[in-house]
């Protein structure tokens, strides 16, 4: 006869947690400087990692930023827009599945 802490370590099955793309979308509007600090300041990335991702978004309508835990992505999708905001700019970064 199987002991309960055998039957309960059979049934458990741990999964990675789904991830996210976060995706900035190119305006008219936001400068290049601006997208380049975003990327700096929210999403970490060197200089350089920045000014290619920003290039990407200006020549192919968006690019993504990052692939994060739900939470994360939700996180960075708002600090990106409060950010935004505050500056007068309408950048838009959105959040899709990671398949």
């Amino acid at each position: 006869m199987p002991r309960i802490e055998e039957e309960i370590l059979e049934e458990v099955e741990l999964k990675e947690p789904e991830l996210y793309r976060v995706i900035l979308h190119n305006d008219d509007y936001t400068t290049m400087e601006f997208v380049i600090d975003v990327l700096r300041s929210i999403f970490h990335k060197s200089t350089r990692e920045a000014e290619e991702i920003m290039w990407t978004v200006h020549e192919k309508g968006q690019a993504v930023c990052g692939v994060y835990t739900y939470e994360i992505a939700e996180t960075k999708v708002e600090q990106v827009k409060l950010k935004a905001r505050q500056n007068g700019f309408p950048l838009l970064a959105t959040l899709e599945a990671d398949e």
